[in-house]
């Protein structure tokens, strides 16, 4: 059996929604101080809708694998159903990574929760903390 799926390796090698969104309206970027992976999301909004994500990934195949999978399963929706995204509902999309690959799809969770917070934190939207485990105001991860 093959380390990586199909789909793993195409979105490695030709992944989507790559590059960065100058006037963004939220922001998020973690890292892992462990593997060195650093994602940055970035995303339009309008209604309470995603209609641009793009993203910048400094790792290895999986997180840029990733990136262009979790970007894909958040364009066009709202932002209720973008909290909801799981680095379980990456990795299965992606037809599954390695154990030892796996920290990529949180990453990549983490990177959208915490450009979703930004947004919020922008535009002084209340939201429940709970939505954002982990954050502890900084919500950058390992970056922080």
């Amino acid at each position: 059996m093959a380390l990586y799926s199909n789909k793993v390796m195409d979105h490695f090698r030709n992944p989507r929604n790559a590059g960065v969104i100058e006037d963004a309206d939220g922001v998020g970027e973690v890292g892992n101080a462990v593997c060195g992976d650093i994602m940055k999301i970035y995303l339009k909004i309008e209604n309470d809708v995603v209609t641009d994500v793009k993203f910048e990934t400094f790792g290895c195949g999986s997180a840029i694998a990733s990136s262009s999978m979790a970007t894909e399963m958040i364009k066009g929706k709202p932002l209720s159903q973008v909290l909801q995204l799981t680095n379980k509902a990456v990795t299965e999309a992606l037809d599954g990574l390695p154990a030892h690959k796996l920290h990529c799809s949180v990453l990549a969770e983490e990177a959208i929760r915490s450009a979703v917070k930004d947004y919020y934190d922008r535009r002084g939207i209340a939201y429940d903390p709970v939505q954002f485990p982990g954050c502890d105001g900084h919500c950058e991860g390992c970056m922080g």
